[in-house]
């Protein structure tokens, strides 16, 4: 178990120091800023590296104009990029100008077309479009396992073999679901629930109450990875955050499930590391 732990252990690094600099952003001489631009289902996140592949900045907002990774609200996630783009150009003293996005898995044809627009209504010139298991997985480097991406109104499953993907799925039940049961549980509005699941303090006492829906996800999960070979499963998505969610997965897959530092930064700093900056 540990072993396989140290494998995480550039993920979880690079998860921290980006955490530390949404809060503290490094301010330098740097000519390239590589920024990735994540548009989540639940949260839109601007992640920023230097030129040596280390956070400088970041920002975040709980917004919804993407569902099920489909943009809804167009002007909306236009805005927001927008803002978040000025909010770390202050931060940093310094102009963005490129950046990378991505797209779930198998919704290119749907969707890659608003996406681009959407960053380049922002302000950002697109250097790269990934998909976003692919892009997680510069951060996560696996080579033969499983990224499970919970979004909002999904859960994604993606398998790598040799650190390529070689299979990807996308199936209902995600942080939505989480939202509904809460809201039921407690007898309160589904966005006070939502504000309820979002904070950490209340995470030991909702994981009993969400057990039944992880237990569901984790079925979802061995129902995809049958037949391969999957060594390792890695979480990612805000709806992740809830702390236990791993544990319930590992024991009904039989399968080490490792979760990031903060599985929803994990996506937006691998897009921003196939952004591809400009010199001339």
């Amino acid at each position: 178990m540990s072993k396989k732990r140290v494998n995480f252990e550039y993920c979880d690094r690079l998860v921290r120091d980006f955490e530390k600099a949404v809060e503290r952003p490094v301010k330098g001489d740097s000519n390239n800023y590589y920024t990735g631009v994540d548009l989540g289902t639940a949260c839109v996140v601007v992640a920023v590296l230097n030129e040596n592949g280390e956070p400088v900045a970041g920002a975040y907002r709980y917004a919804d104009v993407v569902r099920d990774g489909m943009v809804v609200d167009y002007i909306g996630a236009v805005q927001i990029v927008r803002e978040l783009k000025l909010e770390v150009e202050e931060k940093l003293g310094a102009e963005l100008f490129y950046a990378a996005s991505a797209i779930p898995p198998g919704t290119d044809a749907l969707d890659s077309g608003a996406i681009k627009n959407v960053v380049e209504g922002a302000g950002f010139e697109l250097t790269n479009l990934f998909d976003e298991p692919t892009a997680a997985n510069e951060v996560l480097q696996i080579s033969n396992g499983a990224v499970v991406d919970i979004g909002g109104g999904t859960t994604g499953i993606s398998i790598l073999k040799d650190g390529k993907v070689i299979y990807v799925a996308d199936e209902a039940t995600g942080g939505t679901h989480f939202t509904l049961v809460v809201s039921g549980a407690y007898q309160i509005p589904f966005e006070e629930a939502d504000l309820f699941k979002r904070s950490n303090e209340n995470h030991a006492e909702l994981l009993p109450v969400l057990t039944p829906v992880i237990e569901k996800i984790a079925t979802i999960i061995n129902k995809h990875i049958e037949g391969y070979d999957v060594q390792e499963i890695s979480l990612v998505g805000g709806t992740c955050c809830l702390e236990g969610i791993e544990k319930i997965i590992e024991k009904k897959t039989g399968i080490y499930t490792h979760k990031p530092q903060n599985p929803m930064f994990v996506t937006p700093l691998g897009i921003a590391m196939t952004c591809e900056a400009e010199t001339n």
